[in-house]
């Protein structure tokens, strides 16, 4: 990947993907703030304690399939529900090239 991107992110549950959400593309940059709030509604806490959270980045393009820059998954058991949490993740690439992404 060289001088910009146009990253989006893709969030959704696994391992169902029932729901999915999309944050807007950012355009031309490299280091995107996408500050967005999804709620997935009807999912009990419960089950919640089973299920792993994934930010899917990628690179939006116009003209042909968007390239997928990387992903964070977050294990639901191993987080508080109950709090805000604001922390910096490692960005597991599909192509073996890594990046940090910091999730709210």
């Amino acid at each position: 990947m060289g001088g910009t991107s146009d990253p989006y992110v893709k969030v959704y549950l696994l391992p169902d993907k029932k729901k999915k959400f999309e944050t807007k593309v950012h355009r031309k940059t490299l280091n995107p703030v996408f500050n967005e709030t999804f709620v997935f509604k009807g999912v009990p806490y419960a089950d919640a304690m089973n299920k792993t959270l994934v930010f899917a980045i990628f690179d939006f393009d116009r003209f042909s399939k968007h390239d997928q820059i990387g992903e964070v998954k977050v294990a639901l058991c191993q987080i508080d529900l109950a709090q805000t949490i604001e922390e910096w993740r490692e960005l597991q690439s599909v192509e073996g090239e890594g990046g940090q992404v910091r999730k709210s």
